[in-house]
């Protein structure tokens, strides 16, 4: 991969904890230290008049027609008509949100199945690219399974297409997101050629009811809460402990952010963000999670979101939480490859919808799959935030 071997990248590069053996982790060691490529990006990617940060990003298209968030207007909702549960959740989000039935597009292809063929997917990306209306920024895909295409979990693959770049053999670092920290693109498809997509998932019609209603419920409501970030006993799946201090330090201002030296938390009542470290993260139905709130943990398999042998991102949800992130395939504990709490943090409080601020969160997603109600939106636009950072990276330019 380019990255680790470009000298004025490697100058960038923060050195990472190094992972320890587990019998529940398959986490192995890193070969070289992890960018932490975060959120002292914010100061230049947020600032009025800044350089905009474009890692590996293709050449923009001019033309974005607003700078506010995404709505029901920028969305498509993708359903497997073979599959009636994919049917059930895409016609409830089609009602909650009011979406267009010209931004509903229906494929076919055998449901359940935790890894769809890249023969097969092919076949569905193209009749989806064919079908989508030129405005749409982004897709809501309406399952739980499949959520990987080969090397790449699914929503990396409607986004970026199926490709190499995104996926790592071994402990290596992936091609960079373009959306990464951009905070100046608000429209993907117009400026960047790219619709980042999330899973709508859930494992029964009343998950999808409920994890639509906390989305909707959430919206302009600029909620009380607190940020919670653990950092656990677990050396392996700890490294974003790193850059908690850093979180603190740009968002408290802001925002109720607490730091626990913990491996739970348990009976919180004013859950609205969770990141901690942990294989089974213990206690999570203890809390109360508020309407939008966000919630993962970086161990290797979060993302196998049906049969994981680690705990499924989906368990957040059905703890009570809008969005979730995790892996389908080993990543190694690359904080790179999981959310900058900072970063997410930093977008939602500005305004932008649960899609647009996972996304700009994650620097190396091909490997990890994203859930939740995409548009939930708890805080109302607001003017461009000024950050000096949240996880103590520095600050560079893409070539």
């Amino acid at each position: 991969m380019a990255l680790p071997h470009a000298p004025e990248r490697q100058r960038l590069l923060l050195p990472a904890p190094m992972p320890t053996e587990s019998t529940r982790c398959r986490f192995r060691r890193a070969p070289r230290p992890l960018p932490i490529l975060g959120a002292c990006l914010l100061a230049a990617a947020l600032l009025p008049g800044s350089t905009p940060l474009r890692p590996d990003s293709p050449t923009p298209v001019a033309g974005e027609t607003s700078r506010g968030p995404l709505d029901r207007r920028h969305l498509a909702i993708v359903i497997n008509a073979a599959d009636p549960l994919s049917e059930t959740i895409g016609r409830a989000y089609q009602a909650a949100r009011l979406i267009p039935s010209a931004q509903v597009i229906r494929v076919r292809f055998p449901p359940g199945e935790p890894d769809l063929r890249p023969e097969i997917f092919r076949s569905i990306k193209r009749t989806v690219d064919r079908l989508t209306p030129a405005h749409v920024q982004v897709y809501a895909l309406a399952w739980a399974a499949p959520y990987r295409v080969g090397c790449q979990s699914i929503t990396s693959a409607f986004t970026f297409g199926l490709n190499a770049r995104f996926c790592a053999e071994g402990c290596r670092t992936t091609a960079l997101n373009p959306l990464f920290a951009r905070g100046d693109v608000r429209r993907p498809w117009d400026r960047l050629r790219l619709r980042p997509s999330m899973l709508l998932a859930a494992t029964s019609p009343e998950m999808a009811t409920r994890l639509i209603e906390r989305g909707t419920a959430s919206d302009g409501t600029a909620p009380p809460g607190t940020a919670y970030l653990l950092s656990t006993s677990d050396p392996a799946r700890n490294t974003r402990a790193a850059g908690y201090g850093g979180v603190v330090a740009a968002l408290a201002s802001r925002f109720r952010v607490r730091l626990l030296q913990s491996n739970a938390l348990v009976g919180a009542d004013d859950v609205m963000a969770y990141f901690t470290g942990l294989a089974f993260p213990p206690g999570i139905r203890t809390n109360r999670y508020r309407p939008g709130a966000v919630a993962d943990h970086l161990t290797s398999f979060g993302g196998r979101l049906t049969d994981s042998s680690q705990m499924s991102a989906l368990r957040w949800l059905e703890a009570g939480a809008t969005g979730s992130y995790g892996t389908v395939v080993e990543p190694c504990n690359f904080p790179a490859k999981f959310s900058d709490p900072g970063l997410l943090l930093t977008y939602y409080l500005r305004g932008d919808t649960l899609i647009e601020s996972y996304w700009r969160s994650v620097a190396m997603p091909g490997q990890g799959v994203f859930v939740g109600e995409p548009l939930a939106r708890p805080w109302p636009a607001g003017p461009s935030v000024r950050s000096d950072g949240a996880s103590g990276a520095r600050p560079r330019r893409g070539r």
